[in-house]
């Protein structure tokens, strides 16, 4: 059994060496976040290491590393790096932390769920009261929004009062594509296409060349074409180059994930021949997320 301080030793090693990419860790610095005096730390580590939860490193880089069984006898889950699940405060990513487990504590009240977040990496920046999202989680791309109402620094674990419980569905971006695209042409004017815009209610649409995607038009295009006196311009000279084009196999949580990434709201759909597919919107992402229908209706 694991003294306080060992595990207080434990995870200050994990939440360094998580936020160092792998380098080992010098007890010095061990000491210096947990305000002790750096012999307590080398004597604590002798022990550590005959536990096996922790190995030196030698040499002038050297110091220490975490093994799988430190994870294990913190009850954190060791995942790759790809699939860390991360923390996200006012609309950031908090950078060198990632969730390792999440517990709902209260599930049968939903108006007073709360759930534990073990965390690897500092928690010093997430404070009472702070607003925090979780995920997407892999496999089944849970998303959580919740404030923080308790920290334990001893354990790096955060205490949420969740507002918003979240799985988004695994379909394609192809399954929930609007096919029927309306779309401009390079030589299409500015007046015609403020005309198609008005039409259809929506607010901006691919630009073919021929039948490739080449380009995005938009109506801040169109805004930024009047207010510089460029009323007589194409849409092709004017539109966004910079189009994101995906392929219909994209995954829902990966499609949000790049939107955000790129602050856009539309993705366009093609296939490797930048033929065009289908389209879809931050809208279509919302709806199909937040479709209650596909939850069960329980009476008594």
């Amino acid at each position: 059994m694991l003294t306080s301080v060992q595990k207080e030793i434990l995870q200050t090693l994990i939440n360094l060496y998580q936020s160092s990419e792998g380098k080992s860790i010098k007890g010095e610095d061990i000491a210096e976040v947990m305000g002790r005096n750096p012999g307590t730390i080398r004597n604590q580590m002798q022990s550590l290491r005959s536990l096996s939860l922790v190995k030196g490193v030698p040499g002038p880089r050297g110091g220490y590393k975490p093994t799988i069984e430190a994870y294990h006898s913190l009850n954190i889950t060791v995942s790759d790096k790809d699939s860390k699940v991360h923390i996200f405060k006012n609309g950031s990513k908090v950078e060198n932390i990632s969730v390792a487990k999440i517990e709902f504590t209260s599930v049968p009240q939903p108006s007073e769920c709360e759930a534990a977040i073990k965390v690897l990496g500092s928690i010093k920046d997430l404070n009472l009261g702070d607003t925090i999202s979780i995920g997407p989680t892999p496999v089944n791309n849970l998303g959580i929004i919740g404030r923080i109402v308790g920290r334990d620094d001893m354990d790096n674990i955060l205490l949420l009062d969740t507002e918003i419980i979240r799985s988004i569905p695994k379909q394609t971006v192809g399954e929930i594509a609007s096919r029927d695209v309306i779309s401009f042409k390079m030589d299409c004017t500015i007046k015609d296409a403020a005309k198609k815009l008005s039409k259809y209610h929506i607010d901006g649409a691919p630009v073919m060349n021929e039948s490739k995607v080449v380009g995005v038009f938009t109506v801040s295009d169109l805004v930024q074409a009047i207010a510089e006196g460029n009323e007589n311009s194409t849409v092709g000279e004017l539109m966004s180059a910079n189009v994101v084009i995906v392929n219909e196999d994209l995954k829902i949580a990966n499609a949000i994930e790049l939107m955000l990434k790129r602050s856009i709201s539309r993705l366009i759909i093609a296939d490797n021949d930048q033929m065009l597919l289908g389209i879809v919107t931050r809208t279509d992402l919302i709806n199909t997320i937040a479709d209650l229908n596909q939850f069960p209706i329980i009476t008594n």
